[in-house]
């Protein structure tokens, strides 16, 4: 397959409802797209960079830059045969994970295409169908966030995972779990804790969390062991993990009990393929973990899940919880179950919305090989 030109373009969507954690609210999302044509199929891929850089050193703006002036010329001209060809032509590029990633996944949906084969099962996916949860941020009051779990559940989901910080923690749970003592909860911090807070996070051990996600520092595993060794609740981590290597020191530390594998995080598939390998060979179980994504990002999402060892329902969850149209069709859907089913069909499974993207698209650029002098 012979990397042709990439099309990057910026595209604007307002969420259903306002998404709030611990760094602050989101009512709206840029999103950067890239699309990749190659002398075969064309292949898209989703940056999940945020717009600001609060999760993570990335944003929209730093990955448009990195993809303009660094990722794209690294490979376009070059012949690649598959998706895990791509990181090796990004090494020299330190960082910029998510940016990379949406470069790589793309060509690994070109290459399922191409070799008429879903996108899961070119992954090494096992499961033809995978379980969802909920992330549900902060609300302005606990009246709402008991309304939106109670619609959540209704509808099917497998398991809640709310956003916590100091102030909204402990009363919260109480409040969730006097109306719903039985159901999978866990929580998410975002690295709103600190360790001498341990007192404090012991109280979350009443409440029979599945987890709670990334509670210190969001580049630490060290001292996440401490606090591991010292409270009931399993630690799932989540921004700290950007690698294989990581993985298995932090699983060899004791920092975690679960992983949160997500794509763009660890910079592509391949990556996050391995990080799943190493936990699954530690007996520790992963699960997908969600960045607002369009369909694309999670027809990517879904397509991860399928490998053995996410166990634990992901953050992958319908299209409409988010959106009042997605990019893609069919929009993904949840069964009354808390199920997704794969799809069969070669790469992503997931047809794009082409007028719909040209018409929420705020900028493009195509990019491709400068002719030989």
């Amino acid at each position: 397959m012979k990397i042709e030109a990439i099309t990057l373009r910026e595209i604007r969507m307002p969420l259903v409802h306002f998404f709030e954690t611990s760094f602050g609210r989101t009512t709206e999302r840029r999103i950067l797209l890239m699309n990749l044509h190659t002398d075969g199929p064309e292949g898209w891929g989703e940056c999940v960079a945020g717009e600001d850089p609060f999760y993570s050193e990335e944003s929209v703006d730093t990955a448009w830059y990195a993809m303009e002036h660094y990722l794209a010329p690294a490979v376009l001209g070059k012949t690649v045969d598959k998706g895990s060809d791509v990181p090796p032509l990004l090494g020299k590029v330190r960082g910029h994970r998510m940016a990379k990633g949406a470069l790589e996944n793309a060509v690994w949906d070109a290459e399922a295409q191409q070799k008429q084969l879903p996108l899961w099962r070119l992954l090494g996916g096992t499961q033809t169908e995978i379980a969802c949860g909920v992330s549900i941020g902060i609300q302005n009051s606990v009246e709402q966030l008991l309304d939106k779990i109670e619609t959540e559940l209704s509808a099917g989901y497998r398991r809640i995972k709310v956003k916590c910080k100091p102030g909204w923690d402990v009363n919260v749970f109480e409040r969730i779990r006097a109306r719903w003592p039985a159901i999978v909860l866990s929580c998410d911090a975002n690295s709103a804790y600190t360790l001498d807070q341990i007192e404090h996070l012991k109280q979350f051990d009443r409440f029979n969390l599945l987890m709670i996600e990334q509670p210190l520092w969001h580049d630490d595993f060290y001292f996440h062991a401490h606090l591991q060794k010292q409270i009931k609740t399993s630690i799932c981590l989540d921004e700290a993990v950007l690698n294989r290597r990581i993985t298995q020191a932090a699983i060899e530390l004791g920092a975690c009990r679960i992983i949160n594998v997500k794509v763009g995080r660890v910079g592509g598939f391949s990556e996050a393929v391995a990080v799943h390998d190493v936990a699954k060979n530690a007996g520790v179980p992963v699960w997908c973990g969600g960045m607002l994504e369009t369909g694309i990002g999670r027809s990517h999402n879904i397509a991860l899940s399928t490998l053995p060892n996410f166990t634990l329902p992901g953050d992958v969850s319908a299209s409409k919880r988010y959106w009042k149209e997605d990019i893609i069709e069919p929009a993904v859907e949840v069964s009354p179950q808390g199920y997704i089913r794969v799809p069969e069909t070669p790469g992503r499974g997931f047809k794009i919305k082409s007028d719909l993207i040209e018409k929420l698209t705020v900028r493009q650029k195509t990019l491709s090989e400068a002719p030989s002098a």
